[in-house]
């Protein structure tokens, strides 16, 4: 029996080889094989300008961002002090004076 990894999405045990790459036959998932082999990389977080990002930068809001289910915006200039990055869709949680806690994407912040 072969000893391909189960698949990180759906953990089927149904994996197979392609090329340089892991596929998974029920969800369609690909993940290279050698972050299999060399074990979880520690994931880089960049801002728009590709500055790398570190727990407790500041950073300053490049686009004016709505805030969801209600009328506050987030404007553009908006310094953000001390932010924790977090693995998620959303990758920064901070603190806006005015608004309270939020989290935001890297691609729309810039290190200040």
């Amino acid at each position: 029996m072969s000893s391909l990894p189960k698949c990180p999405e759906c953990s089927s045990e149904y994996t197979y080889e392609d090329g340089i790459n892991y596929v998974c036959p029920e969800c369609a998932h690909e993940w290279p094989q050698a972050a299999e082999e060399a074990g979880e990389a520690e994931k880089v977080f960049k801002d728009a300008n590709g500055n790398v990002l570190q727990d407790g930068d500041s950073v300053t809001v490049i686009k004016d961002l709505k805030v969801k289910g209600s009328s506050l915006v987030v404007k553009v200039g908006t310094k953000v002090k001390n932010i924790r990055l977090i693995d998620g869709d959303h990758d920064i949680d901070c603190k806006i004076d005015g608004i309270g806690a939020m989290k935001l994407k890297s691609e729309f912040v810039r290190k200040a």
